[in-house]
This record gives C-alpha cells, sequence and structure tokens, in this order.
C-alpha cells in the first residue's frame, strides 16, 4: 500500500470534514463586482443591499467586494450599476405638419432603486421592455406637437428634455432614473415625400434669397440718391458763396471736355469768332 493510499484510510474522516467545510464556507460567501449592486433575498422577501449605486460616493467606497450570506435562506440578485441603453425600433411618427418622419432614437438609465427593480421587474432586461413602449409612446406625443421644420432648430433639445422628464417619471416606478434621450435621425421616408419636401425648401429657400436682393437693391437705391443729393447740396452751397467763380470753373470744364485730343490721331477742327459767348472767359475781365 502507498504512502497516499496509508495516509487517505487514516485521514478519510478529516479530509471529507474539512471538503465539506470548505463547502459551506463557500456557499456562505458572494462576491459583488464594482459594476453590480447585489440585492439579498431572505425567504422571498429584499433584505439589504451591497454596493447600492450612490450619485455623491466616489467608483469603489460603495461596499463591493466578499459578502457573507446565510445558506439556502438567502439568495443573491445582481443588478448593473453602470449606465445602460434603451434602443428604440426605427417608426414613423407623424409631425404637427402632417409630415411622416422616420424617428430612430434611444435612451440612457442607470438602476438608482434596485429593490424596487427587483420587486416590479425582476431584471434590468425587463425594466428596458417596459420602458421602450414608453419612449415610443412619449416620442409620438412630443414630437406630435412640433413641425418638421422646428426639430431642425433649437427647438428639437427642448422637445428632448420634455421627452426625457416624461420617460424618467415612468421609469422610477421601476427602481430607474432616465439620464438622457436624443434622437439619432428624424427623416422624411424614401420617395416622392421626400423628393416633394426638397423640392418645397428649394423653393422657398430661392424666394427668400430673392426677397432678400430685393431689399438690397432697395436700400442701395436709397442710399445712392441720398449721397447724391448730399453732394448737390453740398456743390450748391459752395457756389453759391462765389458765382463767378462757379461760371469760370464750369467754363474750364467745358474747354478742357472740347478741346483737349484724347485721340493724337484725331483731324477734328473748330472754328469760332473770336467775339463768340462761349469763349468770354479767354477774354478775361
Amino acid at each position: 500500500m502507498s504512502a497516499i493510499e496509508t495516509f487517505w484510510h487514516e485521514r478519510k474522516a478529516a479530509i471529507i470534514a474539512a471538503g465539506v467545510a470548505v463547502l459551506a464556507a463557500a456557499s456562505c460567501l458572494t462576491v459583488v463586482d464594482e459594476t453590480t449592486q447585489a440585492v439579498i433575498i431572505r425567504l422571498g422577501q429584499p433584505n439589504r443591499v451591497v454596493n447600492r449605486f450612490e450619485p455623491k460616493t466616489d467608483f469603489g467606497q460603495t461596499g463591493a467586494g466578499i459578502v457573507l450570506r446565510i445558506p439556502f435562506m438567502e439568495k443573491v440578485i445582481e443588478v448593473d450599476k453602470r449606465i445602460l441603453d434603451l434602443d428604440m425600433e426605427r417608426q414613423q411618427v407623424l409631425s404637427a405638419d402632417q409630415r411622416r418622419l422616420e424617428v430612430d432614437a434611444f435612451a440612457r438609465f442607470r438602476i438608482i432603486d434596485p429593490v424596487r427593480m427587483v420587486q416590479t421587474a425582476g431584471t434590468t432586461e425587463r425594466v428596458a421592455e417596459q420602458l421602450q413602449p414608453i419612449l415610443n409612446s412619449a416620442l409620438r406625443q412630443e414630437l406630435g406637437k412640433r413641425t418638421f421644420a422646428s426639430l431642425l432648430t433649437a427647438d428639437r433639445g427642448r422637445a428632448m428634455e420634455q421627452i426625457r422628464e416624461g420617460l424618467d417619471r415612468e421609469a422610477r416606478e421601476y427602481g430607474a432614473q432616465v439620464i438622457d434621450v436624443r434622437i439619432k435621425r428624424a427623416d422624411l421616408p424614401e420617395g416622392s415625400p421626400l423628393d416633394s419636401a426638397f423640392t418645397r425648401m428649394a423653393t422657398a429657400r430661392q424666394q427668400e434669397a430673392a426677397t432678400i436682393r430685393a431689399q438690397g437693391q432697395k436700400q442701395a437705391q436709397i442710399i445712392s440718391a441720398t449721397a447724391q443729393a448730399e453732394a448737390s447740396r453740398t456743390y450748391a452751397d459752395a457756389f453759391n458763396k462765389d458765382p463767378d467763380f462757379y461760371d469760370f470753373y464750369r467754363a474750364m470744364r467745358s474747354y478742357d471736355a472740347v478741346f483737349s485730343r484724347d485721340d493724337p490721331q484725331s483731324s477734328t477742327s473748330i472754328v469760332l469768332s473770336p467775339d463768340n459767348e462761349y469763349l468770354r472767359q479767354f477774354k478775361g475781365k
């Protein structure tokens, strides 16, 4: 008989007892991960929560690690502590201006009351299943109050906040908190509705551009006329101070225009009498 067999026969009872003790100790211990909240159920009723989510507590300071439990009397239900995603199936929504929109949205939530979540839904997957139709309904109601054009402006953010608040009120019944709601896409359906919408938008932009150009031209004409009137008034005020100088100035401008030769090849001749009134400025005073 070998030494191992001899040891087994001599210490058989002690080895079995030690194994049973190890199994019993293992059944009394469970490890709770940092990303998990653990609800301890004793005889079918929630007894306590380990590693509960606390908004103002640093990560790793809420009690995760090894937890003791009573075998056969207590069981552990794990609840995700992280932020979870809720995707909405793409669906058609009718806007306030009777446009059918293809809407694709999602929400983010977390479990803040794991006991209520276990009592009402049981698992986080069930919470998501319960919240999805509520999100669909909230989107339909809120987007039905707004036009398609408003979804392209800052009003889209206000709509998302309204949807988030409504969904959050419903989520509290399941121990969840909705952190954010966002629309990934809100488009017109493919085909003739989309083409006609693009045509209307292009026509509206062209009309707006034409209106802006017409207003610009009108303002330019007003500014030009005002400037010309101001210049004429300035000239008139200046020349009225010395009418003789104004007459001399106009005569010099006229002589320059008539007698100057811009083209050296020109052979035009002008014949005037020395007594012609046109040449009176050459005679001096």
